[in-house]
Formats: C-alpha cells, sequence, structure tokens
C-alpha cells in the first residue's frame, strides 16, 4: 500500500508532497517552511528517506536542502542544475528505491521546458506506475511558463514543453494521477488552472499541450505569457547556492515613534489587515497587503528587494503566518513589528486617516453625473484587460504602480481590479502618495451590470 499527501502552499498557489508506505517516504518540492512536512511524516508514522526536486525553482526558496539535512535523507536534484552544494545528481532513467517493503519507487523522466533540466518523477508500486510528480511540466489543464531562465530560451523551452507533456502521455497509463507542484494560482504556471486533481487521460482531452500541434501550441502559449513577478529573479540564484535555514523568530516590537520614524526613513510599513478595516482607519504612509490574500507574491513583487519591513498586525497569530509566509519567497527577519489596532500605532496627538470604498454601481453614477474631475484606474494585469474594460480607464497593472505613480493623472482616483484586494493595495500607495483615492471593492463582472461601458480589445 501507498499513500500521497499533498501539502498545500496556497498563498504562492503550489503543492508540495509526501507519498510513501509504511515505513519510509519521500518529500517532493518541499516549502521552505519544511516544519510541515516533518509534521506530515510524523502523522503517517514514516521515516523521509528521499527529498526531491523537479527542478531549480524560480517562484520560492525550496526547504530540500535544510529537510535532507534535518532527516538525513538523500537530496535528489536533477543532474543538468547547476547547484552549489552536495547532491544525488537525478538522470533521465534512474530508479530509486522509497520503501522496498511496499515495493515502492521513483522513476525519474528527463521533461525540459520549465526549465532546460526539469525532470518528473514516476511513483511506481511493484513496476506499475501508481502517480507522477510533474512539478511545472504537465500541469492541470497547462503547463509551466518556459520564459524564466532566459529569453534567448524562451522558445526553445516551449517546443520542449511540448514534447516533454507528450513523452508523459505516451509513456504513463491514461489514469495514472498527475501531481504539479505549480498551478494553483502560481505564477509559474502558463495559463490559470481549473480543477484539484486530474490524471493523465484526461490532460490528453483538454491540455492543449496534448491536443494542439506544436506550433499552434508555442504560438499561443508565448502570446499568453503575463508578466513575471520582479522578486523571481532573486529565487532561482538562492535555491542554485543553498538557502539558508528558515529563522521564524519573532521580530522586534515597535511602538508608534518607531513606527513614524521607519516611514520618515522611507522604509516600508505593512498593514496586514482586510482592506475594510484598513480603508476605514490606518497609519498614514501604511501600505495594505491583507494577510489573507496572495500577500508574500504581491508584497515581494512590489517591496524594492532589500528594503526594511515593518509589519502591522491585528494578533500574533496574524504577524506569525504573515512572517512565514513571507520567508518562503526569501523575505525574512522583518525589521519590525507591531499589533492591535491603528490607534495604538499611531502618535500621541494624531489620528488615523482612512479613505472611501465604493462598488462598480457607484462609479457608474459618479461617471454619469459627471461630478468633478476623476481618474478611473485599472490595475489588473494585461491579459485580464484583453478580455474587457472600462471605457476611458487608466491601465496601469498594481505590480508596476509604485514606480509609476506619476503618471495617474490629476484628479479623484477611483482605482479597481477584478476583485478588490489589488485594489486596496493600489489604493494605499496611491493614498500614501497624497492622492485623494476611492477603492472600488467590487467584482468586474459588475462592471458591466452597473451599466458601465466594458469593451473588449
Amino acid at each position: 500500500m501507498f499513500f500521497v499527501d499533498t501539502i498545500e502552499v496556497a498563498g504562492l498557489g503550489n503543492r508540495s508532497y509526501l507519498a510513501g508506505g509504511g515505513l519510509t517516504a519521500v518529500a517532493v518540492d518541499p516549502p521552505r517552511d519544511i516544519d510541515r512536512v516533518i509534521a506530515a511524516a510524523a502523522r503517517r508514522g514514516v521515516r523521509i528517506s528521499h527529498v526531491v526536486e523537479t527542478h531549480v525553482h524560480n517562484d520560492y526558496v525550496s526547504g530540500g536542502l535544510e529537510l535532507a539535512r534535518v532527516t538525513g535523507a538523500a537530496y535528489l536534484v536533477p543532474a543538468g542544475a547547476g547547484v552549489a552544494f552536495e547532491r544525488v545528481p537525478v538522470h533521465d532513467g534512474d530508479r530509486t528505491e522509497v520503501d522496498a517493503a511496499d515495493g515502492l519507487a521513483l522513476r525519474a523522466l528527463a521533461t525540459p521546458g520549465h526549465t532546460p533540466h526539469h525532470t518528473s518523477y514516476v511513483l511506481e508500486e511493484d513496476g506499475t506506475a501508481v502517480a507522477v510528480f510533474t512539478g511545472g511540466s504537465l500541469l492541470i489543464g497547462t503547463v509551466g511558463r518556459p520564459d524564466l531562465v532566459e529569453p534567448r530560451l524562451t522558445e526553445r523551452l516551449a517546443r520542449a514543453q511540448h514534447a516533454s507533456a507528450h513523452r508523459l502521455a505516451a509513456e504513463l497509463p491514461d489514469g495514472t494521477p498527475v501531481l504539479p507542484t505549480h498551478g494553483f494560482g502560481s505564477f509559474c504556471s502558463a495559463a490559470r488552472t481549473e480543477g484539484g486533481d486530474t490524471t493523465i487521460g484526461k490532460e490528453k482531452a483538454y491540455n492543449e499541450a496534448l491536443t494542439r500541434d506544436v506550433d499552434t501550441f508555442v504560438a499561443d502559449l508565448l502570446a499568453g505569457l503575463d508578466d513575471i513577478p520582479a522578486y523571481y529573479v532573486h529565487m532561482g540564484p538562492a535555491n542554485a547556492a543553498g538557502p539558508a535555514p528558515l529563522d521564524l523568530t519573532p521580530p522586534a516590537l515597535a511602538d508608534a515613534d518607531e513606527i513614524a520614524a521607519r516611514l520618515a526613513a522611507g522604509e516600508w510599513v505593512v498593514d496586514l489587515r482586510n482592506r475594510v478595516a484598513f480603508a476605514e482607519g490606518h497609519v498614514a504612509g501604511s501600505f495594505n497587503f491583507e494577510a489573507e490574500g496572495q500577500l508574500a507574491t504581491y508584497l515581494a513583487w512590489l517591496i524594492p528587494w532589500g528594503r526594511p519591513l515593518t509589519l502591522l498586525a491585528e494578533s500574533d497569530g496574524q504577524l506569525l503566518a504573515a512572517q512565514r509566509e513571507l520567508a518562503r519567497v526569501g523575505i525574512d527577519r522583518p525589521a519590525a513589528a507591531a499589533t492591535g489596532d491603528p490607534s495604538d500605532w499611531v502618535r500621541a496627538g494624531e489620528a488615523p486617516v482612512s479613505f472611501p470604498r465604493a462598488t462598480f454601481a457607484d462609479l457608474a453614477g459618479r461617471l454619469h453625473d459627471g461630478n468633478g474631475h476623476m481618474v478611473v484606474l485599472d490595475v489588473r494585469r494585461e491579459t485580464e484587460r484583453a478580455g474587457g474594460f472600462v471605457a476611458g480607464a487608466v491601465h496601469i497593472p498594481v505590480h508596476a504602480l509604485n514606480r509609476r505613480l506619476g503618471e495617474v493623472p490629476d484628479g479623484q482616483v477611483w482605482v479597481h481590479c477584478a476583485g478588490g484586494m489589488r485594489a486596496a493595495i493600489a489604493a494605499s500607495l496611491l493614498h500614501a502618495a497624497g492622492r485623494d483615492v476611492v477603492a472600488v471593492d467590487d467584482t468586474f463582472d459588475a462592471a458591466e451590470k452597473a451599466g458601465l461601458t466594458v469593451r473588449t480589445a
């Protein structure tokens, strides 16, 4: 008998896996906070004998090296990956015994495309494939994006993705579960995925890498690629060098005077509360990145890398969870932190500041009345805007807004995204810069229902 446990890393849109039998197990593409993997093994009562990487990751800091060190497991990394630490180099066709008593083994399949060295691992029970860990190769309905390594390699890697998908489909039974690392919100995915599980047979029927000829697939894949999160440039080198162990000791506590001093010094002070609470009252100059949203992705994307960071949270639990999530992308050791509410974070004699929230119906009414000079700012990504947009809206994706604030025209800024979270981030950036702002906290499909003119690109 065998098991496969999924370890969700929801904030980054990734999954890790623990698979094994009655005695031992293998960890696949583990996150940096390895205590979650160790706890999963403890629940199963198994020893982690192997840790494997499908590739050198570009979107998060791996916990593989530290997990192997702590557990004494063999650390398997594709042979073609240029890393600076000792590991067991894996070649195409290599077979690794995982649990002899249960007849479990891993067979390596070279599946280049997401990276040149990418390797998938087939979990076999008595020689029969029972699952395949596909990392950033074959995902649910799509593949991993091929443009994260080197621009000159992008088309070549896209073609390799097509070939790798076909290799997996040809060599594995239709009923084989496909277990990817990316594709659950990760920007490593070439397209948005739907559904939580899949098989080789399902992918043969629906995945464009398996239903389209290579030229059509590559052309469409390259045309649909989205912007690359800025922090990705730091992840690959960190993983290749060998990440430092995770440090989740609590940051130093900051009082109101220190928060003000850090803001005056140009440091980032980030309020983790939900966007409704932030809009109602916050420390002037602070930014809002909701702890319950894609905190690590968007904060790491926008913050100047290495800039000191102070976190403001409503509770110790919220602060610790945020610290853990940020560490997954290499934002270690916040400079300071505080818990409570804005009344605790502003100096004596000062008061929290606020800005209004609205719906698309409110925006439609304001545009119809024509009262005052106003700007509609769309902070969605270019691929989202291609499906429709509010006529006359200025477009600056939220991840580019901090360096393009000067491009926002004069007037009251009504900022929107697709659901409200990114609009809240943008509104906080604008408000900190002294702009009069209204955050449209609504879903984009309400725009047309509200009578706004929505045009397709």
